[in-house]
């Protein structure tokens, strides 16, 4: 099997790349390296194991020709590229809508003309401002308005989800999506914003712990290797065709607990610090104060239920850190 994965030298796409090649499948990946690091498939290149099934190109999905080859020779595709984290996003609005938006299509138009399967990762920023729990695939979606730019993430996301299911509609394309809520684990910084790195690095440090807010908002979180292996099921599934999936966990946590968890856990002499959000992000900042998934849908097809808790979750972040 050959499988192309892009953003395949980011967090997630690393762990993908990594899990594919050792069912001992041929993997390509192709990464901007705008957020990816090459750190992240380092051990990858250097094994000797995957010298001849593990290709590397640094580019933009929007290079077509690259992406023409690319897309021909694989089996299937794993659209993981994107722009991501709220710091990012607000930082790089217009190239965060650009790639995120054209990206998805380039994906589509080629893995159409192909004919090859194709999942899509998609984001529970979707479901927007949302105050209930547990957010199911078919709820509605409630966003703040087009001058607040933190909305920008979202419904590019959502406007990639509205042309995977009409190519599958309209060209019966082999498409999946997936809804990812917060996926933690080794590999993960947090440059664009991602809190339990940020949160580890800090009490490390001994720094304070900076929860924006008042640290009352509430979220869950998955282990990446659970991700990954939801992704390589859903692709496996053909009742998972045409369909959107929540991938998540299922301990909600607020962010003022986590931090005192992670203070305990690291043996940190860290305090926490209540940071406003103006002050953190500037100006367009509005933040769902919670977001936890319903996968009862997936869990009735696949059998789906994250292996790893977050105490576990953690520990191994906290130890991989340490290490580093």
């Amino acid at each position: 099997m050959k499988v192309l994965i892009t953003g395949g030298a980011g967090f997630i796409g690393s762990h993908l790349a990594e899990a594919h090649l050792e069912d001992g499948d041929d993997v390509y990946i192709i990464d901007d390296l705008s957020t990816g690091s090459m750190d992240n498939i380092k051990h990858l290149q250097e094994n000797s194991r995957f010298e001849k099934s593990f290709f590397v190109h640094i580019n933009t999905i929007l290079h077509h020709d690259i992406m023409l080859e690319l897309t021909g020779i694989c089996d299937m595709v794993y659209h993981m590229a994107a722009a991501v984290g709220v710091r990012y996003i607000l930082e790089n609005t217009l190239e965060s809508i650009r790639t995120n938006i054209q990206g998805t299509e380039m994906v589509l138009e080629l893995c159409n003309k192909f004919r090859k399967q194709v999942l899509i990762a998609s984001t529970s920023e979707v479901y927007g401002k949302h105050l209930h729990a547990p957010l199911v695939e078919t709820d509605n979606i409630i966003y703040g308005p087009s001058s607040k730019f933190r909305w920008s993430y979202a419904a590019a996301k959502l406007m990639d989800e509205f042309t995977a299911l009409a190519y599958h509609r309209t060209h019966g394309l082999r498409v999946t999506i997936s809804r990812l809520f917060n996926t933690i684990g080794p590999r993960q910084t947090g440059t664009y914003g991602m809190v339990i790195p940020r949160f580890v690095s800090q009490a490390l440090k001994n720094e304070p712990l900076t929860v924006y807010g008042d640290g009352t908002q509430t979220r869950t979180f998955t282990y990446v290797k659970d991700v990954t292996k939801a992704f390589m099921a859903l692709m496996q599934h053909e009742d998972a065709i045409g369909d959107v999936f929540n991938v998540g966990g299922e301990q909600e946590i607020s962010m003022l607990d986590l931090a005192g968890i992670i203070i305990e856990k690291s043996g940190s002499a860290s305090e926490i610090s209540l940071i406003p959000y103006e002050d953190a992000f500037e100006k367009d900042f509005e933040d769902m104060q919670r977001r936890v998934p319903g996968i009862d849908k997936i869990r009735n097809l696949l059998g789906f239920k994250p292996e790893t808790d977050l105490d576990a979750i953690l520990d191994i972040v906290i130890e991989h850190m340490r290490k580093a």
